[in-house]
C-alpha cells in the first residue's frame, strides 16, 4: 500500500463526512458497489483519487469550476508571481481567521492597491486588454 492511499482512506473521509456510500460515491461518479470495493482495499484508479480529494477533502464544488479560472490561476502565477502569492496568502489566512476578522490583512492590502487595477474591479491590471 502506498503512503498516498494510507492518506486519503475513502472509508475514514465519508465517515467523518456523515455519507453513505451511495452519497459519498455518487458525487465523484463512482457507483455504490465500486466505492465499496475501494473502501476494502482495491486500489482506485488515479483519476477516481484526484476526484475524491477535490470534492470531499478539498470541498470543491466542480460544477462551479471553468478552465478560464485555471487559465487565470497559470496568467498570475507566470506575470505577476507577487501578486500570486499575496492572494493566495490572504485566501488561506481567510481560512484559518475567525469569523468577521478581515480577510485581507494590512500589508497585503497595500500591495493589492499598488498592483491591482484601476478601475475597482481589480482584473485590469492582471489580465491584460480583452
Amino acid at each position: 500500500m502506498k503512503l498516498f492511499d494510507r492518506v486519503l482512506n475513502p472509508r475514514e473521509i465519508r465517515r467523518r463526512l456523515g455519507l453513505n456510500q451511495e452519497q459519498f460515491w455518487t458525487q465523484i461518479g463512482v457507483t455504490q458497489s465500486g466505492g465499496s470495493r475501494y473502501e476494502s482495499g482495491r486500489e482506485m484508479p488515479k483519476p477516481v483519487r484526484e476526484l475524491l480529494r477535490l470534492v470531499h477533502v478539498e470541498q470543491i464544488d466542480l460544477s462551479q469550476v471553468k478552465r478560464v479560472d485555471f487559465e487565470i490561476i497559470s496568467y498570475l502565477k507566470e506575470s505577476h508571481p507577487d501578486l500570486y502569492r499575496s492572494l493566495r496568502r490572504a485566501v488561506r489566512g481567510k481560512h484559518r481567521r475567525p469569523e468577521g476578522e478581515p480577510a485581507v490583512l494590512a500589508d497585503e492590502a497595500a500591495f493589492m492597491q499598488q498592483h491591482v487595477g484601476s478601475n475597482g474591479d481589480g482584473l485590469d491590471d492582471v489580465t491584460g486588454p480583452n
